[in-house]
């Protein structure tokens, strides 16, 4: 008996696309955490790139680190079972969409000369959008089970 909700009794294929969905969730709690460590590790070394710097700056950087970890909570319920938590995986496109729309007006607003900042927040801009595409994939392949599940 298996103990996710898609059962591969009638179909490989259903089963493969629910793994597939967990794996785009997983690269996308992977970038993030990984980014989360990094912030958190070397401070100094991002610091520079958001035109912070001293213990101040490090700190910043090591709290923004610190956020990315807890914004991962809704990703890492969604990616113990894309389908059962849905729920889950809409609220981790919903903060993925709201970024990428944030990070891109504040990258607009931002004023002229600040080359390095204005660098830093189009790598989130990307970053973000990279991994929304990729939630979004999540989803609708955890729609298409759903809707499959519901005919069977």
């Amino acid at each position: 008996m298996t103990t996710n909700s898609v059962s591969p009794k009638n179909s490989d294929r259903p089963a493969t696309a629910y793994w597939i969905s967990k794996g785009l969730i997983a690269v996308v709690v992977f970038l993030n955490l990984q980014a989360a460590v990094l912030f958190l590790l070397h401070p100094a070394d991002y610091a520079p790139g958001f035109e912070l710097g001293g213990a101040a700056g490090e700190a910043m950087i090591q709290g923004v680190g610190l956020l990315f970890v807890m914004w991962n909570i809704p990703y890492l319920v969604a990616l113990s079972d894309p389908i059962r938590h849905r729920v889950s995986l809409l609220e981790a496109i919903g903060m993925q969409a709201i970024g990428v729309i944030g990070e891109t007006i504040l990258w607009c607003l931002l004023p002229e000369g600040h080359v390095l900042l204005s660098s830093s927040v189009t790598r989130f801009i990307l970053f973000d959008a990279g991994d929304l595409l990729l939630l979004l994939g999540a989803w609708g392949i955890t729609r298409k089970l759903q809707l499959h599940k519901k005919l069977s």
